[in-house]
């Protein structure tokens, strides 16, 4: 059976037994360093890749991508204005808004808040929250119910559940015969809501009609939201469909809200990749170190090799091919291991969590209050063919002194 010489003699040295047992040891932690630098990078940068994602569509799905509000007064058209963005090709749908900022109150508990005043039928082409009530229904705000949606940390700390009575204490004083006084209103749980983020200990939604009444606007709304198809072109576009609309107006975008959010996962993302890429390299220094020993360790057999004919390239490739089998071997072990444990790793924390019972990820402190994971296969097949690449040009030098062996001096004192 034909075999090519250098690969077959490559793998008969790679799988052989050595009398050297330091020689294997080190071809063995060559091999799992490598294995672990890229399965701990395609974890790392699929956990990254998890918080990114859970950022676009959690927080940036309850956030507004852009707001368009009045300058001085309330939008008292708010209508002819929304099917005018509505034109744009690249708006998705629009709802009005009143936000206001107050302190919630139930059972002694004070917790601040802001609330929104918003259409449910309309707040729902915009927002994600209706999609995730764990208690009553979104439908149940109504005009002059004065019920209110809760998030459900929110709801957790004051202690509140579905049907109780909230009171809103607003930061306006109102003058009556007693004297001044904060303004107050009492609201009804309707329903509560949980998005798994920071939004579910601080928002809380109101009717848009009863949000006017609240902070006394007698007709409009404050400002419209608009969601678009790409919500990173969303800056440009709300400032450029901004400036077709009559009279004066002011624009806001979630850049300014929770864009550092996302620039800082993009740069941690980045930098870790970067380090743990080293690991990598370290293991590129190892196969190295470990052809250079064989190549020590198996001079006089190379020696003979060349007495037998074969050509300095022949005996480059044959360590060339030792060198390729450790780095394929510890690549595709480490991907394997990587994609394993990138598709587990959510539910592996939760189990964690529940055996211990902490938390590691607590919504008061981070934007979400579990471990995200989403795998990439681009990140997996630039980082394993990188891998390769390393590995590859790592057996060059160690393989080119190979070549440069000479018999005489090999077998001099043989």
């Amino acid at each position: 059976m034909f075999r090519p010489f250098s690969i077959y003699v490559g793998l008969r040295y790679t799988a052989a037994k050595r009398s050297n047992h330091f020689i294997s040891f080190i071809s063995l932690v060559s091999m799992l360093g490598l294995m672990l630098g890229v399965a701990a990078l395609i974890l790392v940068l699929s956990v990254m890749n998890g918080f990114d994602r859970e950022l676009k569509d959690r927080i940036l799905g309850m956030v507004p991508h852009a707001t368009i509000t009045g300058y001085e007064n309330p939008i008292a058209d708010w209508q002819q204005l929304a099917s005018v963005v509505e034109q744009d090709s690249r708006v998705i749908a629009t709802a009005p808004f009143i936000n206001a900022q107050g302190m919630l109150t139930y059972s002694g508990q004070v917790r601040g808040v802001m609330v929104q005043g918003v259409d449910p039928v309309a707040e729902s082409k915009v927002s994600i929250v209706s999609q995730h009530m764990l208690n009553g229904e979104w439908s149940n705000l109504k005009s002059g119910g004065f019920g209110v949606v809760l998030g459900d940390l929110l709801a957790r700390y004051l202690g509140a559940r579905i049907g109780d009575k909230v009171t809103l204490v607003l930061p306006e004083a109102s003058i009556s015969v007693a004297g001044v006084t904060p303004r107050l209103k009492r609201f009804t749980v309707v329903g509560i809501f949980s998005v798994g983020a920071e939004l579910d200990s601080s928002l809380a939604y109101i009717h848009i009609d009863d949000a006017a009444r609240l902070k006394r606007i007698r007709e409009g709304v404050e400002g419209v939201r608009v969601t678009f198809q790409d919500l990173f072109k969303a800056p440009v576009a709300a400032r450029e469909i901004t400036s077709t609309l009559d009279g004066y107006f002011l624009v806001s975008d979630w850049t300014r809200t929770h864009g550092n959010l996302f620039q800082a996962i993009q740069m941690e993302k980045k930098m870790i990749g970067l380090l743990l890429f080293l690991i990598v390299f370290v293991a590129a220094f190892n196969i190295v170190s470990t052809l250079v020993m064989v190549v020590t360790d198996k001079k006089s057999d190379i020696a003979i090799l060349r007495t037998l004919g074969a050509t300095p390239g022949m005996i480059m490739r044959i360590f060339m091919v030792q060198g390729i089998v450790i780095g394929f071997a510890g690549t595709l072990i480490g991907a394997a291991l990587g994609v394993l444990l990138a598709l587990t790793v959510t539910d592996l924390v939760a189990w964690i969590e529940q055996v211990l019972g902490m938390q590691f990820l607590s919504s008061d402190v981070y934007f979400i209050s579990y471990l995200p994971s989403r795998l990439d296969w681009n990140d997996v097949g630039v980082i394993g063919g990188s891998a390769l690449l390393i590995s590859f040009f790592a057996t060059l030098y160690p393989a080119w002194k190979a070549s440069r062996t000479q018999p005489a001096e090999a077998l001099r004192y043989e």
